[in-house]
């Protein structure tokens, strides 16, 4: 079950006896053109990150090292994504709400976005969103 589009995403992984390698391209792997980039680290135990959906904004998200939960919400069906490996990714749409949680210690999350970074695209009051949603 998806919520909406969200899904993951495997990215192609080449083998290496030095070292693993993978990669992602936007149009391909990512659905759409990367305008921003970010990463999230050193989550103090028990904290949520995210909280909020977007209204344009696309995302598309991988757990680089250790693991955390992604939580989305389309207002009527939730759903959790385990992200613990760097060759795949979890895409999720606009109109999505998500929060990150159990993080566990020394993860990294690297996030790619559709869009450069906009304070009013973000919907972070979650009754609103949820009368978006009627």
């Amino acid at each position: 079950m998806n919520i909406g589009s969200a899904k993951i995403i495997e990215l192609p992984k080449i083998l290496d006896e030095r070292g693993n390698l993978s990669f992602l391209e936007e149009n391909n792997h990512v659905p759409f053109q990367i305008k921003r980039s970010y990463w999230i680290y050193d989550v103090p135990g028990g904290a949520i990150r995210g909280g909020h959906s977007y209204y344009e904004n696309q995302e598309f998200i991988i757990a680089i090292s250790g693991s955390f939960e992604v939580v989305v919400d389309n207002g009527s069906i939730k759903q959790t994504f385990s992200l613990n490996r760097s060759y795949y990714g979890l895409y999720v749409p606009n109109n999505i709400w998500r929060e990150m949680i159990n993080f566990s210690t020394n993860s990294l999350a690297f996030v790619v976005a559709s869009t450069n970074y906009d304070e009013f695209d973000y919907q972070r009051d979650y009754q609103s969103f949820l009368k978006t949603k009627k």
